[in-house]
């Protein structure tokens, strides 16, 4: 098959990484990729969300099979897009369709959903720019912290979680009123909090059947002990230790299986990845939100711990035979570290040129704000490169990221050196 992937972060050079080793894979695309995909595949300089290029691409290339890495060309409606299309519509395309991908693209719609098919959530509601009193009311009536949810997609930057009333109140009004995230708040969700340990259930589904994949726990917050502001992710671990055989169990029975039987009643056509952030309250799995595609960094230690083919599964997901596929973990952990450009999540320089990747040993670097410029890999975004490792456990797995960045060097290098200190 000859297969494109879009999307340019850790994500989709992973999926890249996984694709090229399939003998199913003939010839690999990635839109519009980076210095790691550049490696292993062909890169093309398009737009994840423009869909006319990307069509004049299939056709020229004869591609077979679209995965989509992000969520904006899925909320947008990419999926849709070929179906409706003659020329396109017998391209396997992973990625649900628009009316699914409302999941991520709108929290209130999640949220509606959740409550819908009586899956465990933290109670909420939502307001527009016309009910901000409303919102205050309903703020004095919840304990802090106060947990504010801009409605749509904000690029992971949308979520608030304020310890004071007055402070939460003026958030409020300027995400509504002063429209401080754009369009994406111009309806906020605010809910209340949920007290407990974080972590993420990747669930693949062809819309009838599906197959759990292992679990991960990511870091947001930029600073060590999880303080500071939230970013992309910081780094990664597989398998999550505190998800015991009967934790994993009840995350199965109430909240997997009742989504993906939600998603057949709604009628919410879903081909591809659904993740499920999740908090362990007490020890009870509840929902913090959808996403309608893997995560990041999270991928970066799922599917290297993938011994199934991934074309193979992806296909069995196209054909609707995903119950066909017996899917094999590898029982290492794996755990990623992600190296950050100085001054993110706020401002921060690129072009640093990034050296030593060729002493690293027994670790994977997943490029992702990486490109080539004159034979050199310079960075390109804020999330730089994610040094992924295996152990027999995480902690042999993490040290063994930590020897390997010890050898890379680019201007300003920052990243966490307490991945994992929660467990």
């Amino acid at each position: 098959m000859t297969i494109l992937i879009l999307g340019s972060g850790g994500r989709e050079h992973t999926f890249a990484w996984k694709t090229a080793q399939s003998p199913l894979c003939k010839k690999l695309f990635v839109a519009p990729g980076n210095s790691g995909t550049a490696a292993i595949a062909t890169n093309v300089n398009i737009s994840v969300t423009d869909f006319e290029a990307i069509k004049a691409l299939v056709l020229k290339e004869n591609i077979d099979m679209v995965v989509v890495g992000p969520e904006d060309p899925l909320v947008q409606g990419i999926h849709d897009a070929f179906l409706n299309d003659d020329q396109l519509k017998h391209v396997d395309v992973i990625g649900p369709q628009k009316a699914a991908a409302e999941l991520e693209g709108s929290k209130e719609f999640a949220k509606e959903f959740l409550f819908r098919h009586h899956i465990p959530t933290a109670a909420y509601q939502s307001f527009d720019a016309t009910t901000v009193n409303e919102g205050y009311a309903f703020l004095e009536t919840l304990n802090p912290p106060y947990v504010l949810k801009a409605d749509g997609l904000a690029a992971g930057k949308g979520v608030l979680i304020l310890n004071d009333l007055d402070e939460a109140k003026a958030e409020l009004k300027h995400m509504l009123v002063d429209a401080k995230f754009g369009d994406a708040s111009s309806k906020v969700v605010i809910e209340e909090f949920l007290d407990g340990i974080e972590l993420s259930c990747f669930v693949l589904t062809d819309g009838k059947h599906y197959k759990i994949l292992p679990t991960a726990k990511d870091y947001k917050r930029i600073g060590e002990g999880d303080t500071g502001l939230n970013t992309g992710g910081m780094g990664a671990v597989s398998p999550v230790p505190f998800a015991t055989d009967t934790f994993l169990n009840k995350i199965e029975e109430r909240i997997v299986k009742p989504t993906i039987n939600g998603l057949q009643k709604d009628n919410l056509p879903y081909k591809g990845f659904v993740f499920i952030g999740l908090i362990k309250v007490g020890d009870d799995p509840k929902v913090i939100e959808y996403n309608v595609r893997m995560g990041d960094p999270e991928t970066e230690v799922v599917l290297p711990r993938l011994k199934t083919d991934l074309v193979k599964i992806f296909k069995a997901i196209a054909d609707e035979r995903l119950n066909e596929i017996d899917i094999e973990i590898d029982e290492r952990a794996a755990t990623t570290v992600m190296l950050v450009s100085g001054g993110y999540p706020e401002a921060y320089e690129k072009g640093k040129e990034i050296t030593g990747l060729q002493h690293i040993e027994d670790s994977i670097p997943f490029h992702a704000g990486a490109s080539l410029k004159d034979g050199k890999i310079i960075t390109s975004g804020g999330r730089v490169m994610a040094i992924t490792s295996y152990g027999d456990t995480y902690q042999e797995a993490i040290k063994k990221s930590y020897q390997n960045i010890a050898k890379l060097h680019f201007d300003k290098m920052n990243y966490r050196k307490d991945i994992g200190f929660d467990l």
